[in-house]
C-alpha cells in the first residue's frame, strides 16, 4: 500500500494510505456527516472543487452500483475516508467502491484520524487541501496548497452544467413542464418532478430567458450547483426576468442563493458549512422540523422574523436552520417564488421535505 499526505494551508498534516488513484489533488476540504449515500455524495457536482471528509468512520461498505449515481461521474477533487471496506457486501453492489475511485482518477486517503480532522475544520473553517501519494514533502505540498484558488469567489457552474438541452419526461400522464437551469443539477430532482407528471426540460447554465421559454414552461427551476453565488450574475439576471413574468420558479441550494441575489438579498460564506443528511430545519409555514440533506458552504442574508419588501413584493424566510439559525428557504408573498437551501430530492435520504416538489406542482395549479 502506497503512503500519501493529506496538508491542510495552514500547515496541519496528516499522513496515511491511498486510497483511489496515486497521485496529487488540490481543493477545498470539506466535511459531510451522512452515515450512507457515500455514492450519491461523490457524484453530486455540488461538490466540484471540493476534498470531501467522511465522518463516518467506515465507507465503502455497500460498495457501488449502476443505479445510485446523481451525475455521469464522479466531481469531487478528493476523498478522506478513515477505514475503507475491506470487501462490499451488497445484494445491488456491482462494484468495489476504491476500485471506481481509482478508475477515474479520483486521489484520496484513508487510515488518518479523520475525527481530528473534522474538528479542525470546525474550529478552524473549510480550508484549501492537498493529497498527494507522489510527494510526501509536507513543506513542499504546502506551498502549492497555499497556490490553489478558494472557493471563494470560484464560477463553477459553467464546468458542471449540460452541454446542450435534455428532456426527462413524466411518468405516466403528462401534467405540467418545467424548464430547469443546470447549475449542477442532480438526477433525482428531474425524477422526484416526472413522479407527480412534470415534463423537465433540463437547459445549459447560460441560457437566456428566450431559450426557457422557448418550451413554453409552466414553471421555472434553478438547480443545485458549486462555487461561489456572488459571481453568477447571469442566472441572477434570468430570475429576475422569470419573476417580472410572474412564472412559477423554485430554486434549491445554490438556486436557492440565486434567488436571494435576484431578490435583492446578500450572500456570504459560511465557517464550514453544512454537509450530511441530519440537519434539523424547521418550516415556518407548518411550524414542523424536518431532517434534511444539506451541501452547501454558502448562505443567504435575510432578516428571519419579518416580511421585506423587494421589487417584486414581500418575501419572508420560510425554513430555517436549527442548529446556526442560518436561513434555508424564502418564500415570495405575491411573486410565484420560493426556495429552500437543503435537498428535499435527497438520495439516499432523508425523505421528510420530498413534499416540496408537490408545494411545487401546487404553485403551478393556482397559477393556471
Amino acid at each position: 500500500m502506497s503512503k500519501a499526505l493529506l496538508v491542510l494551508e495552514d500547515g496541519r498534516t496528516f499522513v496515511g494510505e491511498a486510497y483511489g488513484a496515486l497521485g496529487e489533488t488540490f481543493g477545498e476540504a470539506v466535511f459531510t456527516t451522512g452515515m450512507t449515500g457515500y455514492q450519491e455524495t461523490l457524484t453530486d457536482p455540488s461538490y466540484h472543487r471540493q476534498v470531501v471528509v467522511q465522518t463516518a468512520p467506515q465507507i465503502g461498505n455497500t460498495g457501488v452500483n449502476g443505479e445510485d449515481d446523481e451525475s455521469d461521474r464522479i466531481w469531487v477533487a478528493g476523498y478522506v475516508v478513515r477505514d475503507p471496506a475491506r470487501r462490499p457486501s451488497n445484494w445491488r453492489s456491482t462494484g468495489d467502491l476504491g476500485e471506481r475511485l481509482a478508475a477515474e482518477g479520483v486521489v484520496g486517503i484513508s487510515g488518518i484520524d479523520t475525527r481530528a480532522l473534522t474538528r479542525h475544520l470546525r474550529s478552524r473553517g473549510a480550508m484549501r487541501v492537498g493529497i498527494s501519494s507522489v510527494d510526501l514533502d509536507p513543506q513542499s505540498l504546502l506551498s502549492r496548497v497555499q497556490a490553489a484558488p478558494q472557493m471563494t469567489g470560484a464560477d463553477l457552474s459553467a464546468e458542471v452544467t449540460t452541454g446542450s438541452r435534455y428532456t426527462v419526461d413524466a411518468v405516466g400522464e403528462h401534467r405540467y413542464t418545467v424548464a430547469a437551469l443546470d447549475l449542477g443539477i442532480k438526477r433525482n430532482v428531474s425524477q422526484r418532478l416526472a413522479a407527480r407528471g412534470v415534463t423537465t426540460h433540463i437547459f445549459p447554465a447560460s441560457s437566456s430567458i428566450d431559450d426557457l421559454l422557448s418550451v413554453s414552461p409552466d414553471a421555472v427551476f434553478f438547480s443545485p450547483g458549486p462555487g461561489d453565488p456572488a459571481t453568477a450574475d447571469g442566472p441572477v439576471a434570468l430570475a429576475q426576468e422569470v419573476m417580472r413574468r410572474r412564472t412559477p420558479l423554485f430554486g434549491i441550494c445554490f438556486g436557492s442563493q440565486i434567488l436571494g441575489r435576484a431578490l435583492g438579498f446578500g450572500t456570504y460564506k459560511l465557517g464550514y458549512g453544512h454537509r450530511g443528511i441530519n440537519q434539523p430545519v424547521l418550516d415556518k409555514t407548518t411550524g414542523k422540523v424536518e431532517v434534511t440533506s444539506h451541501n452547501h458552504g454558502f448562505a443567504v442574508d435575510a432578516p428571519l422574523d419579518q416580511v421585506i419588501d423587494t421589487e417584486f413584493g414581500g418575501v419572508e424566510v420560510s425554513h430555517v436552520c436549527l442548529n446556526d439559525n442560518v436561513v434555508e428557504g424564502l418564500r415570495g408573498l405575491e411573486v410565484p417564488a420560493f426556495t429552500v437551501q437543503y435537498h428535499p430530492e435527497a438520495a439516499a435520504g432523508p425523505h421528510d421535505a420530498d413534499y416540496l416538489f408537490d408545494r411545487f406542482v401546487e404553485l403551478v395549479e393556482r397559477k393556471a
